[in-house]
Order: structure tokens, then C-alpha cells, then sequence
């Protein structure tokens, strides 16, 4: 298997990227990866060249430049490259930590669309209560939406969940301001009514305050909704935890109990911690795109290589295509 890995996005790079990619190269058989980026900066931090190459460029995409011009006008920016690799069937599929508009667009016109996907969507996986975790998406690919792409979503997710992340038969919820049917706008009722007679296991609405309960293992929304529900979850946890500290470190008392409880709280936080979910799938794409965390670190790297290897392995591509199409012959 092969992956092509932007060695110049995220926050931590390429250090971070380079640890990570040597890590996965030395625990997952016969996976070889392809670093895209500065190849002296690279190269500062490999230590084993085993099953890496480098393709050497100093272009880059950075957090600032427009994502659709950016990607147009720097052909040979580590981002560009790396979707390149793709195209040309020299990888499997590809992972960046970097500018996520960017990605996008390099997905939507480098590597290309599945066949009947009328748009993709960013698809992370969030944690919860029971340690399931669940799929959220769109989360920001597209911000406007119609009921058939909701649809796509839920095949899409739905797939993803049972074939990588192991999930028998997997319930779909649509997120909706309540959970009786008839609920919402006219977009989500419409995304209703033909979710009922789409190939997946639909469990009807479900709400914002049940997610992290695990309401559902695939929820689906429009990018706009998706994407404020997750910048909110974000925000509570992070607030929650420094809440929590502010609390443990304000007396002798509570310090004392914070020395206490110390390991319990450290698993609570690895519970929250994206860096055990990989990345953000981009999917409806041709070959698995993976967007990574933009300060992931080398274990959130090595989780989001995993992710991309299981894609290929378990083909959830051409699993996504041939169920769109099928989908298609029946409605038709």
C-alpha cells in the first residue's frame, strides 16, 4: 500500500509529520509512504529511510493563502503534489494536516469525484460517552445543501463506519432541532423522507444535546450545521477542562484532590483527545483523502495513516460507488 503524506501542513510540521509517517512505516506491513515537502527539513528528522521517499519541493499552500487560487496558481506546492501522486495512480490515497479549504479543492479537481457524488463532505469522528465514538458529517465542505446530497452523506457514512471502523449495521441519525418526525426545515424534511427508503439503517432525527450520548453512529447535516456543531463540542470540551483546572488549582484542598483523581481525569481527557480518531475523511472523492488535525502531533499522524490504510484496504471507494449507483437504478 501506498500513501502520499503533505510533509508542510499543520501546525507542527514537518517534525511532527515525519515522526508519524516513520512510526506507521515501522508497525503496518508492507506500507510504503511518500513525503511531500522541503527535503532538508525532512530529512532532519527521518531516521530510517526504510519504505519513505522523498519528492522535494519548497512550495507551499499555507493557512492564509485562498484555497481555490492557491491550489490553481501553486502547481507545485507540497499539497498540490501530494494530490497529484494520487491522480496518477502512484498512491493509494493521501493525508494533510494543512489548509482544509485547500485540501478540498485539490480533492474536488486533482484527484476527482465518485461517479453520481454530486458533492463531498468532511467527515470526522467524534468521541463518546461509551468510547463508540460517532461520524459527523458534512462538517464544512459545502455550507449549502440539498436532500439528495444528505442522502450521499448517509450512504457515504454509513459505509465508512461499518467497513473501517467496524460497526455492524450502523444507525443513522439526522441531526434536527427534535426528534419527532416532521421536525425541522424544509431541507431536512425532504432529506427525511427519502432517508427512510435509502440503503442504510435509518433511525430518524436526532438531537444536538444527544450526540456525545451516542444517538446515533453516523450523524448528517448540511456543512453549515455540521460545522458549528462541531466547533461547539470543541469549544465545551476545552472550556470544561480549563474550568476543571482552574477549580483543581484554586485551593491546598482542591489540589490535593486534583493529585487524587489525577489518572481518572487523564483518561477522561484521552477520551476527548482527537489524536485517537485520525482525521477527517473527505468523502465522495476517487481515492481516500484525509484531512489530519492541523496540530496534530505524531500520534494524531500515525492514527490518521491507519484511517487511510484501512479506506484502501477495506475499499470503501469503490463500495461508495457501486452503492450510489445502485441507489440510483432503484430510484430510477
Amino acid at each position: 500500500m501506498r500513501l502520499a503524506i503533505d510533509a508542510m501542513g499543520g501546525d507542527h510540521a514537518p517534525k511532527e509529520i515525519v515522526l508519524g509517517a516513520m512510526d506507521a512505516v515501522s508497525q503496518i506491513d508492507n506500507l510504503h509512504i511518500t513525503l511531500i515537502g522541503d527535503e532538508n527539513k525532512i530529512r532532519a528528522y527521518v531516521t530510517d529511510e526504510k519504505n519513505i521517499d522523498i519528492i522535494h519541493t519548497e512550495e507551499v499552500i499555507t493557512s492564509e493563502d485562498e484555497p481555490v487560487r492557491a491550489v490553481k496558481r501553486k502547481k507545485n506546492a507540497s499539497l498540490v503534489l501530494m494530490a497529484q501522486e494520487v491522480k496518477e495512480n502512484r498512491a493509494d490515497a493521501c493525508i494533510s494536516a494543512g489548509n482544509t479549504g485547500a485540501l478540498m479543492s485539490a480533492g474536488l479537481f486533482v484527484v476527482g469525484r465518485i461517479p453520481g457524488i454530486d458533492r463531498p463532505a468532511l467527515s470526522p469522528t467524534l468521541p463518546t460517552i461509551d468510547g463508540k465514538g460517532f461520524l459527523l458529517l458534512d462538517v464544512g465542505a459545502n455550507v449549502d445543501a440539498k436532500a439528495d446530497h444528505l442522502v450521499q452523506y448517509a450512504i457515504m457514512g454509513s459505509i465508512y463506519t461499518e467497513k473501517v471502523r467496524a460497526v455492524s449495521n450502523p444507525t443513522v441519525g439526522l441531526l434536527n432541532v427534535g426528534t419527532e418526525d416532521g421536525k425541522g426545515n424544509d431541507l431536512t424534511k425532504k432529506a427525511f423522507a427519502q432517508m427512510k427508503n435509502a440503503p442504510i439503517n435509518f433511525i430518524g432525527n436526532v438531537e444536538a444535546r444527544d450526540l456525545l450520548n451516542g444517538a446515533a453512529d453516523v450523524v448528517v447535516t448540511d456543512g453549515f450545521s455540521g460545522n458549528i456543531a462541531l466547533k461547539t463540542i470543541e469549544g465545551t470540551a476545552m472550556t470544561m477542562f480549563s474550568m476543571l483546572k482552574d477549580t483543581f488549582m484554586s485551593s491546598m484542598k482542591t489540589k490535593i484532590a486534583a493529585g487524587m483523581v489525577k489518572k481518572d481525569l487523564k483518561e477522561l481527557k484521552n477520551k476527548l483527545d482527537y489524536s485517537e480518531y485520525g482525521g477527517a475523511g473527505l468523502f465522495g472523492l476517487a481515492a481516500p483523502v484525509i484531512k489530519a488535525h492541523g496540530s496534530s502531533n505524531r500520534r494524531a499522524v500515525y492514527s490518521a495513516i491507519k484511517q487511510a490504510c484501512h479506506m484502501v484496504e477495506y475499499n470503501v471507494t469503490e463500495t461508495i460507488k457501486n452503492t450510489i449507483e445502485l441507489n440510483k437504478e432503484e430510484k430510477e
